[in-house]
């Protein structure tokens, strides 16, 4: 900025020169104080100059409406919506997200950090902020195959050539933290002081403290009001999860409620499109937190100065003198929907319609990643030595899983699926390499009756995943994304029920918002049409290859323990 332009900025701030635009009679609401204030905003290009009284040539009639700051995701995937940069910024802004901070690190462990590079230019020309984390865990542990690796060199590189990667992403390994391995110690030393983001669901007492004496800062896995809490009086910030399959806002909020807004914040994580286009992004969040009782005042200051004061974003936050110009006119403050959103002192959405704007074009190395090699129902063929297996539980709403023993459903000499039981096979297919690698499992939660269904969205290393009752409709889904150069699809008796495109690495598609949300309904009532009951079905199955967290998960390799980190055989 010049000093041209900090005076021009001055002079309408002490009310010598007329605004640029100017938003009257409305009434700003201070994430300061909590108070609502009958006055207007003065706006000089990006920046608010003033808020009190001010004329200038452009003004806004906004008598009526409550104006507040535009929210702030502190935390979440964009390759998880399945959108562009600019299709999910055309998403977000009619629900007032204006800035985003992301960890890349679904395109990292795909397409490394040439990925992550190509992502964030993806976002140039978008009306959001986009600012993201250096991947941390590319992959997440040692006990996947992943497309791609980040050492600590690499962070560092990131760190120190794009100006908006500005700390280290989430630490997901924590026993690595806790245990001092020198590889990650070194990441958190590449961040160079930068704040570092934390993913330790269940950590506790020393080990706990341990994670926070490294340097970690945050965490977005508390799933129990003790378990944010402990965290937090040790000073970790809470983000607090709302997305499309994990949804932890009912259990951490009674904590937020009694102890105030301090150190926590409203993230998304994951959110699939279609829930993002009629549910909302983060307002969907401080909606549902009004609902259960929490002051809007409270849901408002965590979901925009909490998250820009954590992440060090200090013009963000606020409708306040000197403050980036992102506003957002509300009717109230309980279903946070958007009646006008400006971004940098442009009007962006009006009501009806985002202002129109060009997004950058998808290179065609980002649609070539998918290197499955061959699979047939033979691949997924677990001969029986009749002893018990362990399963898999999913648990709705939740990431973590648990990890039971049943008897097995034999034919012919095989372990099969038992739908009478709720008892579905899961397979993980390494795509990176073709190496044919196939880790199998059994999983209990999702209903299925009939067929089978697969993904390549599946955290972190994006392997092909699949859960069917059919070998043969598991080998055919498996063929079928393979053809697609990745996406998701839904098989029954050797037919596509439906299916999604995702070739951008494998996880993202090309299109525009509207199709991917339409498509994304149509694959959950065609895997509903099998059985299935689980709510986010695809985003539920995107998370049983995480292997850092616990309790039972899969991957190319196999069955993981995620609890003691290693690789546990089928029979228990």
């Amino acid at each position: 900025m010049s000093s041209t332009d900090l005076a021009h900025r001055l002079a309408v701030a002490n009310g010598d020169a007329p605004a640029d635009v100017v938003l009257k009679g409305g009434r700003v609401l201070s994430v300061f104080t909590g108070e609502l204030l009958d006055a207007d905003v003065a706006i000089v290009a990006e920046h608010v100059a003033g808020v009190g009284s001010y004329d200038g040539p452009v003004a806004h009639d906004v008598s009526g409406l409550i104006l507040v700051p535009g929210f702030i995701d502190g935390h979440m995937h964009v390759e998880s919506t399945k959108l562009t940069p600019a299709e999910f910024a055309r998403a977000a802004l009619p629900h007032g997200t204006t800035t985003v901070i992301i960890d890349p690190h679904e395109i990292g462990n795909v397409l490394g950090a040439r990925g992550i590079r190509a992502l964030l230019a993806l976002t140039d020309g978008v009306p959001i902020d986009v600012y993201a984390m250096a991947s941390s865990c590319v992959p997440a542990s040692a006990l996947e195959t992943s497309g791609n690796r980040l050492d600590s060199a690499e962070i560092e590189a990131l760190l120190d050539d794009e100006p908006r990667i500005i700390g280290l992403a989430e630490l997901m390994n924590y026993p690595a933290v806790v245990s001092g391995d020198p590889e990650t110690l070194a990441k958190i030393e590449a961040a160079g002081g930068r704040h570092v983001d934390g993913h330790a669901p269940g950590l506790s007492g020393r080990a706990l403290n341990a994670y926070l004496a490294a340097g970690v800062q945050s965490d977005h896995e508390c799933t129990t009001y003790d378990e944010a809490l402990e965290k937090r009086r040790l000073g970790m910030w809470v983000m607090v999860r709302e997305g499309s399959a994990a949804r932890n806002l009912e259990a951490i909020l009674p904590m937020i409620l009694r102890y105030g807004p301090d150190n926590c914040m409203l993230v998304t994580d994951d959110r699939e499109p279609h829930d993002l286009l009629t549910e909302g992004h983060v307002n969907n969040a401080m909606r549902r937190a009004v609902a259960l009782g929490c002051p809007p005042q409270h849901a408002l200051v965590m979901s925009t100065l909490n998250p820009a004061r954590y992440h060090g974003l200090h013009r963000h936050g606020a409708v306040a003198p000197g403050y980036i110009a992102d506003v957002v006119a509300l009717p109230e403050l309980v279903e946070f929907r958007p009646a006008l959103v400006w971004k940098r002192g442009r009007l962006v959405f009006d009501g009806t319609d985002v202002a129109a704007f060009d997004g950058p074009s998808v290179p065609e190395w980002m649609l070539d990643t998918m290197h499955s090699g061959g699979t047939t129902a033979a691949s997924f063929h677990v001969p029986s030595n009749g002893r018990d297996i362990r399963v898999m539980e999913v648990r709705p709403g939740q990431i973590v899983t648990g990890a039971a023993t049943e008897s097995p459903r034999i034919e012919d000499g095989a372990t099969v699926a038992d739908p009478d039981r709720d008892l579905a096979k899961i397979a993980v297919v390494d795509r990176h390499s073709a190496s044919g690698r196939v880790g199998i499992g059994f999983v209990r939660g999702f209903g299925l009756k009939a067929g089978a269904f697969g993904s390549t969205v599946a955290h972190d290393a994006h392997n092909l995943m699949l859960v069917g009752v059919n070998d043969d409709d598991m080998a055919m889904a498996a063929a079928r994304l393979q053809a697609l150069r990745g996406g998701q699809v839904v098989v029954r008796d050797g037919r596509i029920l439906d299916e999604l495109p995702l070739p951008l690495g494998g996880l993202v598609s090309t299109e525009v918002r509207s199709w991917v949300a339409d498509r994304t309904v149509a694959l959950e009532r065609a895997a509903a049409d099998c059985g299935v009951t689980i709510h986010a079905p695809f985003m539920a199955l995107s998370f049983l290859a995480l292997s850092v967290v616990p309790e039972l998960k899969v991957t190319d390799l196999g069955l993981v323990d995620a609890v003691r980190f290693q690789l546990v055989p089928l029979e228990a």
